[in-house]
C-alpha cells in the first residue's frame, strides 16, 4: 500500500470546501494561477484507486481512513474531461490493474463520490489512458486551445491528489507546438515536483483550461541525494482523445 493513500483524507477535505462554485472553466483575470483556479483545481480533484476489493464503499464511508484502507491498494490522479464520466490519466497508474477493480473518487465540487470505473482506452507508449464512470461529472476541464503554442515559461499549476493542494505554480520548460490533426502526443516538462498519487493529474494553466497530464518526476540522485530536477508530462493529440469517447458513446448507447 503506497504512501499516497495518506492524501484520501485531503481529497475528502478539499471536496467540502469545495463551496460557492462555478460550473466550467471560466475566464481569469490575469496570467498567473490565483485563488480561483486552484478552487476549480480543488472542485475537479480525482483520484484512481486499484484494488481486488469489490466494493470499498465502506472505506469511503470511513472517509478514507488508512487503516481500513485495501492492503493492496494502489493508484494515482486523473482529470475530468467530460461531462459524462470520462477521466483521463496516466497509464502506468493502471500497471497493476489486470482483473483487479479500478474505482474513481471525484471532488464533485464538494460532494465527494466513489464509483467502479471502466477503463475505455490504455497506451503504454502513450503513457495515457481513459476511463468512464456512469455518474454525470459537471466539474471537469476543458482543453486549453489546441490551435495555439504553448510556450516555455507559461504559467501552468498541477491537480494531483498528492501536492496539488500545497504545491506552487510553476511554469513549463517546454514549449508545445499548436495541435495538428495528425500531431501526436507531446511531452513536456515543468519545474513542479510531483510525488506518489500525483501521475495522472491534470496540468492546468490560469483559466483553468487542461494542458497536459502529470506522468514522471525527474531527479538527480548523487551520494544518494536527490535533487529535483522537473517534471514530465504528456500533452495528448485532443481530436484522437475526444473521438476515442465520441466512438465509445456510441458502442455503449448501441447495447
Amino acid at each position: 500500500m503506497g504512501d499516497w493513500l495518506g492524501n484520501f483524507g485531503i481529497l475528502c477535505l478539499l471536496g467540502a470546501s469545495a463551496a460557492c462554485s462555478v460550473q466550467g472553466p471560466h475566464q481569469l483575470s490575469g496570467q498567473m494561477p490565483d485563488k480561483t483556479t486552484r478552487q476549480m483545481a480543488k472542485e475537479r480533484l480525482c483520484a484512481v484507486v486499484v484494488t481486488e476489493s469489490k466494493d470499498i464503499s465502506a472505506w469511503s464511508h470511513g472517509e478514507f481512513a488508512i487503516a481500513s484502507a485495501p492492503k493492496d491498494a494502489d493508484g494515482g490522479s486523473a482529470a475530468p474531461i467530460s461531462e459524462d464520466g470520462y477521466f483521463l490519466t496516466a497509464d502506468h497508474v493502471l500497471a497493476d490493474a489486470g482483473d483487479k477493480s479500478v474505482y474513481v473518487i471525484y471532488a464533485n465540487g464538494g460532494r465527494v463520490v466513489t464509483h467502479q470505473a471502466r477503463i475505455v482506452w490504455r497506451s503504454s507508449a502513450d503513457d495515457l489512458a481513459i476511463l468512464h464512470v456512469p455518474i454525470k461529472t459537471p466539474y471537469y476541464y476543458q482543453w486549453s486551445d489546441s490551435h495555439r503554442k504553448i510556450f516555455k515559461g507559461h504559467p501552468v499549476i498541477h491537480g494531483g491528489m498528492s501536492t496539488g493542494s500545497r504545491s506552487t505554480s510553476g511554469v513549463l520548460q517546454t514549449t508545445l507546438a499548436p495541435e495538428g490533426f495528425l500531431t501526436g502526443n507531446r511531452a513536456f516538462k515543468m519545474d513542479i515536483p510531483l510525488e506518489p498519487g500525483d501521475s495522472g493529474g491534470p496540468v492546468i494553466d490560469a483559466y483553468g483550461n487542461l494542458i497536459g497530464i502529470n506522468s514522471a518526476v525527474e531527479f538527480l540522485i548523487p551520494m544518494e541525494t536527490a535533487i529535483f530536477i522537473d517534471s514530465e508530462g504528456v500533452r495528448p493529440n485532443t481530436h484522437r482523445i475526444e473521438e476515442l469517447i465520441r466512438k465509445d458513446r456510441s458502442s455503449r448507447k448501441s447495447h
